[in-house]
C-alpha cells in the first residue's frame, strides 16, 4: 500500500499520463527500497525480534539466514531501488528516496527504544512515497506533493497507536516505547489519535483545493475521515484491543479509498 501511494502521486501531477512501463518501474523501485529499509530495521533488531511473537518467525530470529546475508539483501534491494530512480526518473527522487530509506533503517529504528517520539520520526519516511512519486513524475517538491505527504503523515498517528495498542506487551517485553502514554494504552493515547484522525479530514482536501482533484474525490474524502474520525472517538470511549483493532483496520479502508478516490477523480490538465 505505502508503494501504491508512492504511484498515486506521481499520476496525480498535472500532465503525467498513465504509462504502463514507468508505472511498473516505479513500483519495483518503490518495492526494492522499501525493502532494504526493512531489511536495515531486521538486522538492527534482530535480537528484539527474538522476543515478540509476532517478529519471531522472521528470517534473522528464526536462524533461517544469517547476518551477512541480509546486509547483502538490504544492499542489493536498497540500491537497486535507488539506481531505478535516478537513471529512469529523476536525481530528487532519489534523492528523496534515500532520505527515505535512511531516515527509516537508521533513525527510526533504533529511537524506538528511546522513546515515544520516535513514532514522529518515523511518520516522516512513512509520508514520503507519495512525495517520491510526485518527484519522480514533476522532477519538484511542489505544493500537490506536499499535500500528499501531509495526508499520509497524519493517517499513521491513528494507524501506528492502534497497532501499538494491539501489540503492547509484545512491544515492551522488546523495550519499544511506542505509545504517548508511559502507562501503555490509555485515553491519552486514544485522545490523540482521535486528533490527528480530525487533524485528517482538512488536510485531506487539500488536492480539491490545489485543483488537482474534483468534486466527487472530496466528498469520498470527507466522508473516510469521519469514518476514521468515528472509530478514533470509539476507541477513546471504550479504550480497549477490540476498539482498536477496529480502528486498525479502518486506517487501511481510509487509506485505500482515499488514494483510489483521488487518483479516479484527477482533473485533466
Amino acid at each position: 500500500m505505502v508503494v501504491f501511494s508512492s504511484v498515486v502521486g506521481y499520476l496525480l501531477v498535472p500532465g503525467v499520463e498513465f504509462d504502463l512501463l514507468k508505472v511498473l518501474l516505479l513500483f519495483i523501485g518503490g518495492v526494492l527500497v522499501s525493502g532494504g529499509a526493512s531489511a536495515i530495521n531486521q538486522i538492527l533488531e534482530r535480537d528484539s525480534d527474538k522476543l515478540m511473537a509476532r517478529t519471531a518467525p522472521r528470517p534473522l530470529p528464526a536462524g533461517r539466514i544469517s547476518v551477512s546475508e541480509a546486509v547483502a539483501v538490504a544492499t542489493i534491494t536498497g540500491g537497486l531501488g535507488l539506481f531505478i530512480m535516478a537513471y529512469y526518473f529523476n536525481w530528487l527522487s532519489f534523492g528523496v528516496s534515500l532520505a527515505s530509506l535512511v531516515l527509516y533503517g537508521f533513525v527510526y529504528t533504533p529511537w524506538k527504544k528511546w522513546n515515544s517520539l520516535a513514532v514522529l520520526v518515523g511518520a516522516v519516511p512513512g509520508a514520503l512515497p507519495p512525495l517520491i512519486g510526485w518527484a519522480a513524475g514533476a522532477n519538484e517538491l511542489s505544493e500537490g506533493g506536499w499535500a500528499l505527504f501531509a495526508i499520509q503523515f497524519l493517517w499513521q498517528f491513528p494507524h501506528f497507536w492502534a497497532i501499538a495498542w494491539i501489540a503492547h506487551t509484545d512491544y515492551a517485553k522488546a523495550g519499544f516505547k511506542l505509545l504517548p502514554s508511559d502507562k501503555g494504552p490509555s485515553k491519552w493515547t486514544a485522545l490523540q489519535s482521535a486528533m490527528y484522525a480530525l487533524l485528517l479530514i482538512p488536510a485531506g482536501l487539500a488536492p480539491f483545493v490545489l485543483e488537482l482533484t474534483g468534486w466527487v474525490s472530496a466528498i469520498i474524502v470527507l466522508l473516510a475521515g469521519a469514518f476514521y474520525l468515528y472509530k478514533a472517538i470509539v476507541l477513546y470511549r471504550k479504550c480497549d484491543v477490540p476498539s482498536a483493532r477496529k480502528l486498525m483496520f479502518s486506517s487501511y479502508f481510509y487509506l485505500t479509498i482515499v488514494m483510489l478516490a483521488l487518483l479516479a477523480d484527477k482533473v485533466k490538465m
